[in-house]
């Protein structure tokens, strides 16, 4: 099951474990993008695809999506949580409610899924894969909530590790930096309309204005099924972060001038 799979790197998931044979349910609010997310999935492979629309910030649809599933497969191998949100400001410019908003779809509803579908998951010593970004580690500036609702997936990934990876989950944390979407070019903004007074015009960019190449999601999606095979930890690309990373926890100032170098910060 992948929420978020109508596009992005949901979709790219959800193709590529299609190629592998592999029976598949994409999860997203839109219909229309989940109709031709599936007519898509169904003409690359005969294998058992479905779709879905819900919300996962509401109970009530997580509950649904879990009864269709053990009606449909009855259980899981691997859950991956792609549904979420970016957005840009600063954070004395961005209200509560944004914040709370954002808390919902980026934190809340992984905590949500995670409860609902881990024990399906232990049963099949499955996956639960969980989207994070690099702001999951370091907080860049002009994200305005962003941060403080990825900075969260971290520790649940770790709490969830140390709880229940005897038991036999397999978490994973995937902290990917800016991802190439097809219906965006090189030079397109993507977050003009939330222009904050005194932002730079980079922060609007993919990635907040990070100074990294795009990553192909098709190329990530294999990297995050190679990631599962070997039930590893954590999945962070590009590498060169974790240098910003251990900095920033052994120095603070020194991290936050890296951070400054190396985005519209």
């Amino acid at each position: 099951m992948i929420t978020g799979g109508s596009a992005g790197l949901g979709r790219a998931i959800a193709k590529t474990l299609v190629q592998h044979g592999a029976r598949v349910m994409i999860v997203g609010r839109r219909q229309d993008a989940l109709d031709q997310t599936l007519q898509e999935l169904k003409a690359t492979a005969s294998g058992d695809v479905l779709a879905l629309s819900a919300d996962v910030t509401k109970p009530e649809d997580i509950t649904k999506l879990a009864s269709t599933v053990h009606s449909a497969w009855g259980g899981l191998d691997l859950f991956c949580h792609c549904a979420g949100r970016s957005m840009r400001g600063t954070v004395l410019g961005t209200s509560p409610e944004e914040f709370r908003d954002l808390w919902e779809t980026n934190f809340l509803s992984a905590v949500r899924c995670a409860q609902v579908f881990s024990d399906s998951l232990t049963s099949s010593r499955g996956h639960l894969v969980l989207i994070g970004s690099l702001a999951s580690k370091v907080a860049a500036g002009y994200l305005g909530a962003y941060p403080a609702s990825k900075f969260p997936l971290a520790a649940l990934a770790q709490q969830l590790r140390i709880e229940t990876e005897a038991s036999g989950l397999h978490t994973l944390l995937v902290c990917p930096g800016p991802i190439r979407h097809d219906q965006f070019q090189p030079g397109d903004t993507r977050y003009s309309a939330q222009s904050n007074a005194g932002m730079p015009a980079e922060a609007h960019r993919p990635g907040g204005g990070a100074k990294l190449r795009q990553i192909d999601p098709y190329w990530l999606a294999s990297k995050i099924l190679t990631a599962c095979e070997k039930r590893r930890a954590e999945l962070v690309v590009p590498w060169s972060p974790r240098l910003l990373f251990a900095a920033a926890q052994i120095s603070p100032r020194f991290g936050d001038w890296l951070l400054r170098r190396t985005t519209s910060g």
